[in-house]
């Protein structure tokens, strides 16, 4: 079996972020459009569970424990696929901790590559409710259209019609990770 799943970039137009709640998460209300790069998620020949990196990006991240395997746990478990999921292969050209929701991608073309090769019977509703479990943005990626986000990123709603918008991304190499970026905002 060989499939891959795009994992775009996502771009927040706008991020407003509020003060957490008492369940620790912060309000938000985003404009999330994803671009036309991002990293690729495959099916692999080979025993699973298991993950290879490869791409620019990938010395910055952990096999084991990783946003792709979670996902992919996370579906095998919710479908009571008692066989292990396959092995994956995560091709990362995004940088990591670089507010791209490169994770979060990653994590969401992991749910619908398998859904997919599973003949899974979930909509892409259900994809999304799963997928929130993984991560606040997680549900959008699933989408991978633009969309207004609120609550803590599950809300979704489509974004009004935009026009095309050509964009040039930078990477200044300074990771920024979320939970420090938030703790940010608090300070």
């Amino acid at each position: 079996m060989s499939a891959s799943a795009f994992a775009p970039a996502k771009v927040n137009l706008y991020l407003h972020v509020g003060p957490p709640g008492a369940d620790g998460y912060h309000p938000l209300d985003s404009l999330m459009v994803f671009a036309d790069i991002g990293d690729e998620v495959s099916i692999s020949t080979g025993p699973g569970p298991a993950l290879r990196l490869s791409g620019p990006f990938a010395s910055g991240l952990e096999a084991g424990d990783n946003l792709v395997l979670l996902a992919a746990r996370q579906l095998a478990q919710k479908l009571g696929r008692a066989e292990p999921p396959p092995a994956l292969v995560l091709d990362k050209r995004l940088p990591v901790a670089a507010g791209l929701g490169g994770g979060s991608a990653d994590a969401a073309a992991t749910l619908r590559l398998l859904s997919r090769a599973w003949a899974s019977p979930m909509s892409g509703k259900d994809l999304e409710i799963l997928a929130a479990d993984l991560g606040s943005d997680v549900p959008a990626c699933i989408r991978s259209r633009p969309v207004t986000a609120t609550g803590r990123g599950e809300v979704l709603a489509p974004a009004p019609d935009l026009p095309g918008l050509p964009a040039v991304l930078v990477n200044p190499g300074v990771a920024c990770p979320t939970g420090a970026v938030y703790r940010a905002f608090d300070a």
